[in-house]
């Protein structure tokens, strides 16, 4: 790994087991100051065309492997760009190895399910790639923020949350996760950093042109008003589950270039890491190529 991937792992990895604070993690940050911010966009832009090549390479030797699965999640307030990540990292893969889930309101179904379950059934099968749009994440951020939404799932002898029911599913999603690496699913998770300012502009943005409107949605500006309790929420899970197996990483969101370029590099890293390799093809099946080669050639 060079330098560059390990500052960009140090410096956005939540290390595992230390006091972490977001407000530590600047939202704005996009490189090295003494550029211009055209010099640290074109960098990035270029990094991100490099990396999205790679991921094309990478993506191949997962897929012809069938040893591991790689399970993307991404986590974010609205507006932050998860959707514009997935489609520019994501450009070059083979649609075959690669489905894009959203977990939006869980139906009636999935609520008489554990809260893990909507998401197992969708999780990657070997060679293949799956990117979770929110995740069970959901169920200690966004209704760590709503509570009141518990009463939904009808949990035996529950009352109301406390601090043990939320270390409770923290516990959880790690053992869950460790259940995933141990058996050749790499989890790699993203929460996309954007400050309530940079929220605001974009909600903005997509009000006053016409061709942005359907992305509005009035329940934004109402989770919205929750922001404080979002980011005491982002702050205690990711803090929580931050495994050795399974690290977070706050990538600044601010500008959508840092975002994309960083979500790039860190995918491709970790794919790397995995050391795959093409399978290797038995003497006995070799002879049978060669025979094969030779009726062709004689045609």
């Amino acid at each position: 790994m060079s330098k560059f991937d390990e500052d960009i792992r140090r410096r956005f990895q939540v290390q595992p087991g230390k006091r972490f604070r977001l407000k530590d993690h600047d939202p704005g940050w996009s490189g090295d100051e003494t550029l211009s911010k055209e010099e640290r966009k074109e960098a990035a832009l270029a990094f991100l065309s490099e990396d999205v090549q790679d991921l094309i390479r990478v993506q191949d030797l997962l897929y012809a492997s069938r040893t591991w699965s790689v399970l993307i999640i991404l986590q974010a307030m609205d507006a932050a760009g998860k959707d514009g990540t997935i489609k520019h990292v994501m450009s070059g893969v083979n649609p075959q190895g690669c489905r894009v889930h959203s977990f939006k309101k869980p139906s009636e179904e999935e609520l008489s399910h554990t809260f893990l379950w909507r998401c197992s059934r969708v999780l990657p099968e070997r060679g293949q790639i799956a990117i979770f749009n929110r995740s069970y994440y959901e169920e200690v951020l966004v209704v760590r923020v709503h509570p009141q939404w518990l009463a939904a799932q009808r949990l035996p002898d529950f009352t109301e949350p406390d601090r043990a029911f939320w270390q409770a599913r923290y516990e959880d999603i790690n053992q869950f996760e460790q259940h995933l690496v141990r058996n050749g699913t790499a989890v790699v998770k993203f929460f996309l950093h954007i400050s309530a300012e940079q929220q605001r502009k974009r909600l903005l943005d997509r009000l006053n042109d016409p061709d942005k409107l359907w992305k509005f949605s009035t329940a934004d500006l109402a989770e919205r008003q929750h922001w404080d309790a979002y980011m005491e929420a982002y702050e205690e899970a990711l803090a929580a589950t931050s495994t050795e197996w399974a690290p977070w990483y706050v990538i600044p969101a601010n500008h959508k270039w840092v975002a994309r370029a960083t979500v790039a590099r860190i995918i491709t890293n970790v794919l790397d890491s995995l050391e795959l390799e093409y399978p290797k093809v038995s003497d006995e099946a070799k002879r049978d190529l060669d025979r094969a080669r030779e009726q062709l050639e004689a045609e």
